[in-house]
């Protein structure tokens, strides 16, 4: 993969640096938007794209909090219309504020990620963004490009339906297992010629929001896991199987890492090392 010029990469680290702080909240919002922390920072990134290029149309920086979190909005709503099978009614009948209070509620605050996608886009989007991550009813409004009466609405019938809402379970992909139990023996062994036997030819490496790789390039991805201490586990996470990264024996996982495969080989490779909050917000389990 052919690198940047040297003043567009300094830019974009200029600008990741700048939104450094805000990007964590951002993740938060479409994280459970979607139910998913990993499409929720799919959602971040391209997030973060269209900013990036925008930027270089705009004669000063706008605001950057609620720039952005307008842009998420609109680009997470683009991404559930693509996926109807996560896509609930983005309209709702937002004219009933009886019952509002400005209060954030404690049970929307502590509901699992999965447990979101079962409101109408509208109500997902005023909870998240007032309970979750404290904004005014005025800049909600802003986000979703509402009135403050509808984000009132969206409030009330939003938390009366998340606190009875039941987290559905999820289906784990069984003939996977293996392969990831393998993949982490490998790893954990330090048998980096056992684990690049297991990546296909052509095999994909996104160093998500770092870099990436294809083909022989990737070889150097495991080169530099060996200098450091890291284990992996199997986990479900998001409904899926994925790795966790344990760094230096810590008992919770500071990343993930997905896997994508082609047969009995390794087609893609997401290692989420560099996105560190994904962690914060994930909700895993062993298995």
């Amino acid at each position: 993969m052919e690198s940047a010029p040297a003043g567009f990469a300094q830019a974009r680290e200029q600008f990741l640096t700048m939104v450094e702080e805000i990007r964590p909240q951002l993740h938060r919002y479409c994280a459970r938007l979607t139910g998913s922390v990993i499409e929720g920072e799919d959602i971040v990134q391209d997030t973060l794209a269209k900013a990036f290029y925008a930027l270089t149309m705009m004669p000063e920086v706008p605001p950057l909090r609620p720039w952005l979190f307008r842009i998420a909005h609109n680009t997470a709503l683009d991404f559930l219309k693509r996926h109807a099978h996560k896509y609930t009614e983005a309209r709702d009948d937002l004219d009933d504020v009886m019952g509002f209070e400005d209060r954030a509620d404690p049970a929307v605050v502590r509901a699992a990620l999965s447990r979101f996608v079962v409101l109408p886009v509208s109500q997902r989007s005023a909870v998240i963004l007032k309970d979750v991550l404290g904004h005014s009813l005025e800049d909600a409004a802003a986000v979703m490009a509402v009135t403050v009466p509808a984000v009132k609405a969206a409030l009330v019938r939003g938390r009366a339906r998340l606190r009875d809402a039941a987290a559905a379970p999820g289906a784990l992909d069984a003939g996977r297992r293996a392969e990831l139990d393998r993949y982490a023996a490998l790893f954990n062994a330090g048998d980096w010629e056992g684990v690049r036997a297991l990546i296909g030819e052509d095999c994909r490496l996104d160093l998500v929001s770092k870099s990436q790789r294809r083909g022989r390039a990737v070889g150097a991805y495991f080169a530099n896991y060996e200098k450091l201490s890291v284990r992996l586990a199997v986990v479900e996470l998001d409904g899926e199987l994925a790795l966790a990264a344990h760094v230096a024996g810590e008992p919770r996982p500071s990343y993930f890492i997905v896997l994508r495969w082609d047969g009995e080989r390794v087609e893609e490779i997401r290692d989420f090392r560099y996105v560190t909050y994904i962690a914060y917000e994930a909700a895993y389990a062993a298995v």
